[in-house]
């Protein structure tokens, strides 16, 4: 339709999409197209879709607009959005919006910009129903109406004081079925019930208390108790799913990235990996050295040298599957650091069990091997591995439970306590308990030599 200049057909059509589809297809078309059909939507829904582009787009569109349509853009964007564009976008770009805003709004993006990167401030919006608790239902409802499309959230409503200070909640539903006359003061939440963050929190805090308390949207307040904004569930989605992303990324410890995979140049990728590539490479050579030191064992007894693979292995599966759920219990709050003796119970009975039956089928597998193949590994050294196995299980998942938590004690991320690190500490300790088992026997001369 836009090669055969049929426009206004194309902008009846746009009318009736979802702004989110309408992002979509706007993103995933040629740059040059971008302006022309982002130029036809609506003005009621021009901000709403801009904030749905991604940061490339949007940084397409604002460089090929009037300074006149910046304005009107930036004004009729929700400030929380508004702000999450100006963080993604280069600082003339910033400059040229910035300059284009009335000073209110100015001065509140400014305000926004000043918060710590990931807190609270940061992504809140000052677009709420907020009210004096002296006001009556229907004071308060007309008030409503009239400012209610300016409004990003109105499904709860803050009562504050002469002083700005928050004093109580009042859901939309209470508020509508509410007596005529009634003063605010009288049927709002208040006092204990009243769920709240400040401006300084961490955006990972708030995404919990609004997941514990099952919020739509959560007030932020200054320390003097005062309100700022609010922050609605739309954001908190996104911040679990970036927090989510993060986690995953520190968990293959790679450092975190706030970019798409496909727009992340090369030397950055390589940066946020090689760091603990090398971390891991040097760390790898206290089980060389082990290794190295066995070496007149491994050579003059058969199979040993054979098994060890396997016994790595098991044991860093081992540790790796207990870390993952003590990681993720942790971000969640099921399981906290006080609970540390609890969890390294039940890990060693289940490492336990495990180690038993891990053991008693690779006995079966090793028998079965030597007698299909003929080879020359002795009934005991299958049961010195076995032996080995059982142990290295269990002190694998006891690490693999530990280190998380000690981490998060220490106010280190539990997800750097995940995958290659827990492989790469097991490794050695599984090779300790092989190689220690292994002499223990040789000294007693219960494995045969060569």
């Amino acid at each position: 339709m836009l090669e055969e200049n049929k426009f206004s057909t194309l902008k009846d059509i746009l009318k009736e999409m979802n702004t989110v589809d309408i992002a979509q297809a706007i993103s995933e078309s040629e740059p040059d197209k971008q302006v022309k059909i982002f130029r036809l939507l609506p003005k009621n829904s021009s901000a709403e879709v801009f904030s749905y582009l991604d940061s490339d787009t949007q940084e397409t569109v604002i460089n090929s607009i009037t300074n006149v349509e910046i304005h009107n853009l930036v004004e009729d964007m929700f400030i929380d959005d508004a702000v999450d564009f100006l963080e993604e976008v280069p600082a003339n770009v910033v400059t040229r919006v910035l300059a284009q805003t009335s000073r209110e709004t100015r001065e509140i993006i400014n305000k926004f910009l000043r918060y710590p990167e990931d807190s609270a401030g940061s992504i809140m919006t000052v677009e709420m129903a907020a009210f004096h608790e002296s006001l009556t239902v229907d004071e308060a409802i007309n008030e409503l109406r009239r400012t209610a499309q300016d409004k990003e959230s109105i499904e709860t409503c803050y009562c504050i004081d002469s002083q700005r200070k928050l004093v109580g909640l009042l859901p939309l539903r209470k508020l509508i079925v509410a007596k005529s006359g009634t003063v605010l003061s009288d049927i709002m939440l208040s006092d204990d019930r009243i769920i709240s963050v400040v401006t300084h929190d961490d955006q990972e805090t708030v995404a919990e208390i609004v997941r514990k308390y099952d919020l739509l949207s959560v007030p932020v307040v200054d320390y003097e108790n005062r309100l700022v904004g609010i922050i609605t569930i739309d954001d908190i989605v996104d911040v679990i799913q970036e927090e989510n992303t993060e986690d995953f990324e520190k968990m293959a410890l790679l450092l975190p990235s706030e970019d798409d995979y496909l727009k992340t140049g090369v030397l950055k990728l390589t940066r946020n990996r090689i760091v603990w590539l090398l971390i891991l490479m040097i760390s790898a050579t206290f089980t060389g050295q082990i290794i190295e030191g066995f070496e007149d064992k491994l050579a003059v007894i058969s199979g040993l040298t054979a098994c060890i693979p396997m016994l790595m292995d098991t044991s860093g599966n081992s540790g790796n599957q207990v870390s993952t759920l003590i990681i993720r219990g942790l971000a969640l709050g099921t399981v906290k650091p006080s609970d540390y003796f609890k969890v390294l119970w039940k890990e060693i009975r289940v490492a336990v069990i495990c180690g038993i039956i891990l053991a008693a089928a690779n006995f079966v597998r090793m028998l079965t091997i030597r007698a299909v193949t003929g080879g020359e590994t002795s009934t005991p050294v299958i049961f010195v591995v076995c032996l080995s196995m059982v142990f290295t299980v269990i002190i694998a998942k006891s690490i693999g439970c530990s280190l998380p938590i000690l981490a998060k004690l220490l106010h280190l991320d539990p997800a750097l306590m995940a995958g290659p690190m827990i492989t790469t500490i097991v490794d050695a300790v599984s090779l300790l308990i092989y190689f220690g088992t292994a002499t223990l026997f040789i000294n007693h001369g219960l494995l045969p030599l060569k």
